[in-house]
């Protein structure tokens, strides 16, 4: 088997590991690294070589992006707190610990690289505990502090680690520069992502059609990371700075094409990259194998070391934090989403999984330094690195969902649905005052804006069946029904009107694309 094969390998296990996790109530990322656990010792897998200064901008970029698109500015604004408690303030200590303890016990351990090793190893993956929120109901405040923790706890360890790298390549470090260099690639960041942004948005409007604007946010979160980083500013942070402008501002309300195709688009670029990501995890136990040769105990012991201080920092972290942020939320009147129990608050800690960005920023630790040697204890740091990521991605992975079982912490249901009936109420609302817009504009027929008057109201129905409790409840249920009828058998017909068309997709002389634009027609109408 050569890369390209293994490559492809992963690939496919990232599509098979979805349905086969849901079939075992077990997160297809940590399934993945499994699998590339059982790739790794197979005789007939190479070794992965790839570039290192390759690996965080061919991974990071669309993850970030596809994460992005899952939330929104006003959900980061309102639990600001909290995120930045647990993605500034906790990955800071986190790092200071982890190289504290790595330092006292790797003998011949620079603070620099021990710091490296701290800043790569410090930020939780927002995928696998998505992934597993995803599966376990949990509710959506905890999910929305963990997707905001997640995204913006990679823009503080990754600028930390960039710093680190630097002093260790270099050998040189200067606090106040430091200081500086962060401060400035936060700057830099935000404007390349702000910039682009607003480019990427006026060229999606000139582009126009949905294949081609859905092309183009492919490629734009690379060229954001790309250009921030070469203007000495934050990757990480001006691909979410782009992916937040663009998830605000570049699709109307009415781009259904472009909303739809690319919601399917980006749903598969973001299970692919991160089936290989966390399958990348799993082939590193082949060079874990080769560099702990004869040396397990040790190693195996300065990685057990490292994850214990990594777990237990976050708890002692966490306890004092929801407290704290419970008390200010107390005393103000704010819209912010924080655990409302102590059984939350350990499921988010137990939800402090490692993954795709720390195994990322491993494998870009560089092998040689400015002056041309091996950059010190590089083997070492991937192993230790390695093996914090394994115990927490396999040990928390697979016990949180008996965890949240345990101590019973599910989602919200009757506020959902009155989220869910409240905005039906809205759209049906916001359905009505157009028609009477469009009455006092237009003569309509008194039959015809009866008709359209019903469906205004229909709109919400199809929302939200129960909105209709207000206002004669069982009418509406018997219109519920009928509709639900109707729907039906207009669903059986379209389909028999789908087999017709693509039948006569094989029939000498037919145009195969105008085939499929009458198909997409159609699919669009199934999909209303």
């Amino acid at each position: 088997m050569d890369q390209l094969a293994l490559l492809f390998a992963l690939l496919l296990g990232a599509l098979v590991s979805v349905p086969v996790g849901d079939r075992l109530g077990v997160p297809a990322p940590v399934l993945m690294t499994l699998f590339g656990g059982v790739l790794a010792v197979a005789q007939f897998v190479p070794n992965v070589n790839i570039p290192p200064e390759l690996i965080l901008p061919g991974l990071l970029p669309p993850l970030l992006y596809a994460a992005v698109r899952r939330t929104s500015w006003r959900q980061f604004a309102a639990n600001r707190r909290p995120i930045l408690m647990l993605a500034v303030a906790l990955v800071f200590v986190t790092m200071v610990c982890v190289a504290f303890v790595s330092h006292a016990i790797v003998p011949g351990l620079s603070v620099a690289a021990a710091v490296a090793l701290g800043a790569l190893i410090a930020p939780p993956d927002p995928v696998a505990a998505t992934s597993v929120a995803g599966q376990l109901g949990l509710p959506r405040r905890l999910v929305s502090i963990l997707e905001g923790e997640g995204l913006f706890n990679d823009v503080t360890a990754i600028v930390l680690y960039h710093v680190a790298i630097a002093a260790a390549v270099s050998g040189l470090f200067s606090p106040w520069r430091a200081g500086l260099a962060l401060v400035l690639s936060a700057v830099v960041a935000v404007a390349v992502g702000l910039l682009l942004g607003w480019g990427a948005n006026r060229v999606m409007d000139l582009l126009g059609d949905p294949t081609l604007q859905i092309g183009m946010t492919l490629l734009v979160p690379y060229a954001s990371y790309v250009l921030a980083e070469k203007l000495q500013g934050s990757g990480v942070l001006a691909v979410l700075t782009t992916a937040l402008y663009l998830s605000e501002y570049a699709t109307g309300a009415d781009d259904v094409m472009t909303r739809l195709a690319g919601h399917t688009f980006w749903d598969i670029i973001d299970t692919l990259v991160t089936g290989v990501a966390f399958g990348l995890i799993g082939l590193e136990l082949h060079n874990a194998i080769r560099t702990a040769s004869g040396r397990w105990g040790e190693l195996l012991g300065w990685a057990a070391a490292v994850a214990g201080v990594v777990i237990v920092v976050r708890l002692l972290w966490l306890l004092p934090a929801t407290w704290l942020t419970k008390r200010l939320h107390a005393r103000r009147d704010v819209d912010e989403e924080i655990p409302a129990s102590w059984r939350e608050t350990v499921v988010m800690w137990w939800s402090g999984m490692r993954g795709v960005a720390s195994v990322a920023l491993a494998l870009a630790i560089p092998l040689k330094t400015d002056a041309g040697r091996p950059f010190p204890d590089r083997d070492e740091i991937v192993f230790i690195a390695f093996g914090v990521i394994v115990a927490t991605l396999v040990l928390q992975g697979l016990t949180l969902p008996w965890l949240v079982k345990r101590l019973r912490v599910q989602a919200d249901s009757e506020q959902e649905k009155e989220h869910e009936k409240e905005l039906a109420v809205r759209a049906a609302k916001a359905a009505k005052r157009r028609l009477r817009e469009i009455e006092q504009v237009e003569d309509l027929p008194e039959d015809l804006s009866e008709q359209m008057l019903r469906q205004a109201f229909d709109i919400g129905i199809r929302i939200s069946p129960d909105m209709g409790e207000e206002e004669r409840r069982e009418a509406q249920h018997q219109r519920a029904k009928r509709l639900k009828r109707i729907r039906r058998i207009q669903g059986e017909m379209l389909s028999a009107a789908r087999h017709e068309v693509l039948a006569a997709r094989s029939e000498p002389g037919m145009d195969p694309e105008t085939v499929d634009r009458i198909l997409r027609h159609l699919d669009v109408r199934s999909m209303r």
